[in-house]
């Protein structure tokens, strides 16, 4: 008896081979697992923040390179910082300065994480007319045990359980209504990408004074 290829007919949709289906799963379960620990991130932060999901802004994805990390900008008391969420499950965490390794294996989520904040910082600054900092922060989440040999520098390196202390200890940097205002600016769509037109004003001043206008 004679064997052909399986062809599908109209309608029915197409099968994929079973290592297909396989690393579609992984990855859906993956999207899964990074988006409950964003929220989880964010909702540890209370009230005084204000948390935006920035666009992706980072390229596609090519064979042989780490997965983005998810994350989230946090604007409150203490200023704009850009957290990065690396999900590393059970296994443990080596940490020495900007090195991270997880099994044996290096990401460069420290350079990441500050690639993430430069871009915001970018996208924001650009938007409102003068340079605005924002921080980066690399949180992990996992049950996996984090080992420090030292801290990388100009980036935060926590946990989600302890994201909150961590945000919460810098302090007062800018005022609620400052933060209110930044956070509208940065849930507006168009300034992560062409920015012209969109105006905003600072503290105290209206429409009339002398506000920035980026065209």
């Amino acid at each position: 008896m004679t064997t052909y290829p399986y062809r599908p007919q109209f309608g029915e949709p197409l099968r994929l081979p079973a290592t297909q289906w396989a690393r579609r799963i992984r990855e859906e379960q993956l999207v899964r697992r990074m988006a409950a620990a964003e929220e989880r991130a964010a909702h540890r932060l209370g009230a005084e923040w204000h948390v935006i999901e920035w666009p992706n802004l980072r390229p596609p994805i090519t064979a042989g390179k780490t997965m983005p990390l998810p994350g989230f900008l946090a604007i409150g008391p203490g200023g704009l910082f850009s957290v990065s969420i690396a999900q590393h499950g059970r296994s443990r965490v080596l940490i020495a300065g900007d090195v991270v390794q997880i099994n044996g294996k290096r990401p460069s989520y420290v350079n990441q994480a500050r690639r993430d904040a430069r871009q915001v910082a970018k996208a924001i600054s650009g938007a409102i007319g003068q340079e605005i900092k924002v921080f980066p922060v690399l949180a992990f989440v996992g049950n996996g045990t984090i080992s420090v040999n030292g801290l990388p520098k100009d980036c935060v390196v926590t946990t989600y359980r302890e994201l909150d202390k961590v945000l919460a200890a810098t302090g007062r940097r800018i005022t609620p209504s400052t933060a209110d205002k930044l956070s509208q600016v940065a849930r507006n769509p168009g300034i992560w990408g062409d920015a012209s037109g969109y105006r905003w004003y600072a503290e105290g001043t209206t429409p009339g004074d002398k506000g920035t206008t980026r065209g």
